[in-house]
């Protein structure tokens, strides 16, 4: 990597993947403790399951609204504004009783999330060159899936000192409030590029943007970005949106099941809780150890070269997965191949953020992003029911199976249309 490319990416760590890192690790150290804080109100296994699925809900609902406000509030007001509905869910999770205020305020914190990860998504897309664009949003990423790595562990510490799963909830206070904070009082990140790009151009590196004001009167048309609003964005977009936005959420959705299908996996092999911990615990270790690698590759040789080989393993993992029962040693089989979708599910890191910044149009990208992410999401979010309603109708394998064949069309698709709709690696 350059020393440009280093000081541009050192320039976003406060700005962006400093709060990034903080609010997924509250959010992290909340996830697993959300069906427990419903099992605690009363609910039984399928109730708890459909609270804690709220947060995943609101998420889905709140990208689109996220992205009509974006253009008018800013990157910065946006997420400052998003931070506190998540404080507003957080202190319902801990205060409130009974189940479906329980539910209201997950909902809360999945829309508040949703608004600040398009906000971060926008002002990355318009602010990072081309030429690194693709290392930039998978740091992005990875900062995201460090702090949900991290979350579990924090929260695990903090119920062994307090004995008391609304710790965790404080926790993610804490944190959504230093976000808030880091948000409002950091370094605005919009003005600071802009004042360096005025720099730049009085030391003479860009002479034709210095404009002199003579004090005439201005000619001819004023330029102005047009505000066309999301559902015309959606339906300008709707060819992208539903080529290459299938084919990326077809990605999330084979991403999703592995957080579904592996735990249970182990279940019906007769694993003991303890070693599937452990198996997953290493393949989320090796998924993490990629992130970056992916935008190396993205930003040098193509997104096809990361989305191409992250898919054809993450499907070949699947596949391989529904042979594993009837096979001897069905835990070394188990294992290995929970490590071959990691380290597919790893170097996919950041690519549907990096078609999302590639494919939206860049004098106004929120509404885009906002009608992307929620069909990314929804891919994500339509697997647990996947997974459930086949292995309800036939087995676990055969739901492996179909998630399988997910991914080989999903690698059709990307192979299909990242041509058509991303532009080329750039040179130099």
């Amino acid at each position: 990597m350059s020393d440009s490319t280093r000081g541009s990416l050192r320039r976003f760590a406060v700005m962006i993947y400093g709060p990034t890192t903080i609010f997924a690790l509250g959010e992290g150290a909340l996830l697993p403790l959300l069906p427990i804080l419903a099992a605690e109100r009363g609910a039984d296994a399928g109730l708890a399951a459909l609270i804690a699925g709220l947060l995943v809900i609101g998420q889905l609902c709140g990208n689109i609204p996220a992205g009509a406000v974006l253009p008018r509030l800013g990157e910065r007001l946006t997420m400052a504004i998003s931070g506190v509905v998540v404080l507003i869910g957080a202190v319902g999770i801990a205060l409130t009783p009974g189940l479906w205020p329980l539910g209201a305020s997950a909902f809360l914190v999945g829309v508040g999330a949703a608004g600040f990860g398009v906000a971060r998504h926008a002002f990355m897309t318009t602010r990072v060159p081309l030429a690194f664009r693709a290392r930039a949003l998978s740091l992005l990423g990875g900062t995201f899936r460090l702090g949900m790595f991290i979350g579990p562990f924090v929260a695990a510490g903090l119920l062994a000192l307090w004995h008391d799963q609304h710790a965790t909830v404080w926790f993610l206070v804490v944190c959504i409030v230093a976000v808030i904070l880091m948000v409002l009082l950091g370094p605005d990140p919009e003005q600071r590029i802009a004042e360096e790009e005025r720099r730049r151009a009085a030391d003479g590196g860009s002479a034709a943007l210095v404009v002199e004001d003579t004090g005439e009167a201005v000619t001819g048309a004023i330029p102005r970005i047009e505000r066309v609003g999301v559902f015309r964005t959606m339906w300008r977009h709707r060819e992208v949106l539903a080529r290459l936005g299938i084919a990326a959420a077809s990605l999330s959705a084979v991403r999703a099941a592995r957080q579904v299908v592996l735990p249970i996996f182990g279940l019906m092999i007769g694993l003991d809780p303890s070693t599937i911990a452990l198996v997953i615990g290493i393949a989320g270790a090796v998924d993490f150890a990629l992130f970056y690698a992916s935008g190396q590759v993205m930003d040098r040789f193509g997104r096809l070269w990361a989305a191409l080989p992250a898919m054809l393993l993450m499907g070949a993992g699947y596949l391989g997965l529904a042979l594993t029962d009837p096979l001897p040693q069905d835990e070394m089989w188990f294992a290995m191949f929970a490590i071959v979708i990691a380290v597919g599910n790893g170097i996919s890191s950041g690519i549907l953020l990096t078609l999302g910044a590639d494919t939206a149009p860049p004098e106004d990208p929120g509404p885009y992003l906002g009608s992307w992410r929620t069909l990314t999401d929804a891919g994500g979010a339509a697997t647990t029911v996947l997974v459930w309603g086949v292995t309800a109708l036939a087995s676990l394998p055969w739901a492996s199976v179909v998630i399988g064949l997910i991914a080989v069309a999903g690698t059709f698709g990307f192979v299909r249309w990242i041509p058509r709709y991303v532009p080329g690696r750039p040179e130099g």
